[in-house]
């Protein structure tokens, strides 16, 4: 892994998907499962980005609207509307998109820093930008969705609703 070659840049696979019309990546080694919109178990007392979790093969993946986390409009979930199963230190969590777009290679060297853009956007869940084939895309850091306060709340509740999609 030392060895490089220096005509080799680094790409990154990114899984592309569009929010509130505009697009944004996600690193394909972190994306486990796409998958069409479900009803998940709503969990009470969690912020409201947090819509529930899901039974996905015995495991409870709890489910969060990225709109939601960003701070923008809810939208009503239709036909394009796409859960994205990511994994973050073994975890899994699902993040509500508009749609999904393909897998494309950017260029590490490509990715430039997030300006500040004020309260517009909310960069603290962003890695960087980069432009591919005349897009801009956001490229999303999935480890910093997930608040460890989050977390803590899931896991408290998680046992009861464990029981309850057993009694089902």
């Amino acid at each position: 892994m030392h060895e490089s070659n220096p005509s080799a840049v680094p790409q990154l696979q990114q899984l592309t998907f569009n929010l509130a019309g505009e697009e944004y990546g996600v690193d394909i080694l972190s994306v486990r499962e796409i998958r069409g919109w479900s009803r998940v178990t709503r969990i009470p007392q969690t912020p409201d980005y947090l819509l529930g979790v899901l039974n996905l093969r015995g495991a409870i993946v709890p489910i969060m609207d990225l709109r939601l986390r960003f701070g923008l409009q809810r939208e009503s979930y239709g036909d394009n509307t796409v859960m994205i199963i990511v994994a973050v230190a073994e975890r899994l969590f699902g993040i509500v998109v508009d749609a999904v777009s393909d897998v494309v290679d950017i260029d590490q060297a490509a990715i430039k820093p997030v300006p500040d853009m004020g309260v517009v956007v909310d960069t603290r869940y962003l890695k960087g930008l980069a432009t591919h084939a005349e897009r801009m895309l956001m490229l999303l850091d999935v480890e910093k969705l997930m608040r460890p306060e989050d977390v803590q709340i899931l896991d408290a509740a998680l046992p009861a609703v464990q029981q309850v999609e057993v009694a089902a």
